[in-house]
């Protein structure tokens, strides 16, 4: 695209962003007395539509398909934008094993709107068809597949598709010539890498466990992450507090959640920059971002209104927005 076609598309992401919900918006939903109170200020403000039933997933699903509606009436290179996609093209190849190997219909969740189609994922997945796949999800659909035919072991198929993702997502940024790409395949890895991590630490996993569950990164060393979570927590937070992760250390020391929250938080503090590139791709992706990391947070508020978690609680565990 040209940079008149940018600064066009640009433009109109700028009047979008007004409609984003800022932190004192969000405060206004916490204080909504239950979920169908927040349910009826979330209408108020546009989100669902005349057709749309009054419940939350349906609503939220609904506003999720408005962001890609949105980015495409703009006529921008569509393909910029797949990985952001990813994680959720690789839940479905995960979803399609497990189904396929175990034979247990109906007991995994597929996302709509991916470049397969569930049928075609799992006819793939039966018929070891594995070279109809997308390249990057070959070897790990056949590896998973193996793994759980001859193991029975779900979690290892998890770690083999996982991995498969994040080398999917940080080689998308090393071959992406925006900045705001690069940057969110870093930030995505270097995090995914840590709650590894933590994960690891709190159940005793093995280094090996770790090393096949991590995936390179440049802003972390995962040798050294690996051996910091064998030594336990503090090691971990001695850790990040030298690698330029002080943040996710302070985090990490204050609660679940807390470090939870620090892990969305990183990806929008990494695109956040953007606001000010007019000529690039780069304010398009950080709203398509935004509008995610939205919607996200709602329904973490929406999911403690039902669960009937005080105010405090949920502001512990709302994200930081964009704007």
């Amino acid at each position: 695209m040209s940079k008149t076609q940018y600064a066009y598309a640009v433009a109109r992401i700028r009047a979008l962003e007004v409609s984003l919900f800022s932190s004192s918006t969000i405060e206004q939903l916490i204080a909504c007395k239950d979920e169908e109170a927040a349910l009826r200020f979330l209408q108020e403000r546009g989100w669902g539509g005349a057709d749309v039933p009054d419940d939350a997933d349906a609503i939220l699903t609904r506003e999720r398909e408005k962001i890609w509606e949105t980015i495409g009436e703009m006529h921008v290179d569509m393909d910029v934008f797949d990985v952001l996609s990813y994680a959720s093209w690789f839940h479905n190849l995960k979803a399609a094993v497990k189904e396929v190997c175990t034979g247990k219909s109906g007991a995994n969740i597929f996302y709509e709107g991916t470049p397969i189609p569930k049928e075609e994922l799992l006819r793939i997945i039966k018929e070891k068809d594995f070279k109809a796949l997308p390249q990057n999800m070959q070897t790990a659909a056949e590896e998973a597949v193996d793994a759980l035919l001859h193991s029975g072991d779900g979690q290892l198929c998890d770690v083999i598709i996982d991995r498969a993702t994040m080398e999917a997502i940080k080689e998308a940024g090393r071959s992406a010539e925006d900045d705001i790409i690069r940057d969110y395949a870093e930030s995505t890895v270097a995090v995914a890498n840590i709650k590894i991590a933590v994960r690891s630490a709190k159940t005793a996993k093995t280094l090996e466990f770790m090393k096949r569950a991590m995936a390179l990164c440049d802003t972390l060393n995962i040798d050294s992450l690996a051996h910091a979570a064998l030594s336990g927590m503090d090691s971990i937070i001695e850790y990040l507090n030298g690698n330029g992760y002080a943040e996710g250390a302070a985090a990490l020391k204050e609660s679940p959640s807390a470090f939870e929250r620090w892990c969305d938080n990183r990806i929008i503090q990494t695109i956040k920059p953007q606001k000010s590139n007019p000529f690039s791709v780069g304010p398009l992706v950080a709203y398509v971002i935004a509008r995610e990391n939205e919607i996200k947070t709602v329904r973490i508020i929406l999911t403690c209104k039902q669960n009937g978690l005080s105010d405090d609680s949920i502001r512990e565990r709302v994200r930081e927005m964009y704007v």
